[in-house]
């Protein structure tokens, strides 16, 4: 028989493998993914919240600074400062080992976990005496409101050693 009169056709290559439908380990891969970005959302989702009365505590203090640059009154400053450091610390540390806390007591637990201490050496000592005082009996000049001011921001952006709550 004469080779060019056999019916033979061309050798067809399957079709390439498709990426669909996937295999059962790149599901598995997926769920995987999808359950560790889940977790990693709610965890920072926990820290957000977490982190809600320092943010807060932030923004009141930066209106409080505001109002030092407009001069409002030193006692006033001193007070409003007080009550936001007092709230926010509240937040973050058991009540009880802080809500009566007083004078260089409080002082010396807003130093624990700074560099140095801005409170019971610094201009955050204000906090103790400042709020108390006769607003006419008291000067901008004899007062150093810009470092209570900056040791209350640092106080409040720096996290505090780790407390049993």
């Amino acid at each position: 028989m004469d080779p060019s009169q056999i019916p033979l056709r061309d050798l067809h290559l399957p079709a390439d493998i498709g990426w669909w439908p996937l295999a059962p380990g790149w599901w598995v891969l997926i769920a995987l993914a999808t359950a560790a970005l889940l977790y990693l959302a709610y965890r920072e989702w926990l820290r957000f919240r977490r982190m809600r009365p320092r943010r807060l505590a932030l923004r009141k203090l930066s209106g409080v600074r505001w109002d030092y640059e407009y001069g409002a009154e030193p006692v006033a400053l001193a007070t409003a400062v007080s009550e936001i450091v007092r709230r926010a610390m509240l937040a973050y540390a058991p009540r009880k080992d802080i809500a009566g806390l007083t004078g260089s007591q409080w002082l010396q637990w807003l130093d624990q976990g700074l560099d140095k201490p801005l409170f019971t050496d610094g201009a955050g000592r204000l906090l103790e005496t400042l709020p108390y005082m006769d607003p006419a009996a008291v000067s901008e000049e004899e007062v150093d409101l810009r470092g209570m001011l900056d040791a209350a921001t640092v106080r409040l952006k720096t996290p505090l050693p780790e407390v049993t709550r």
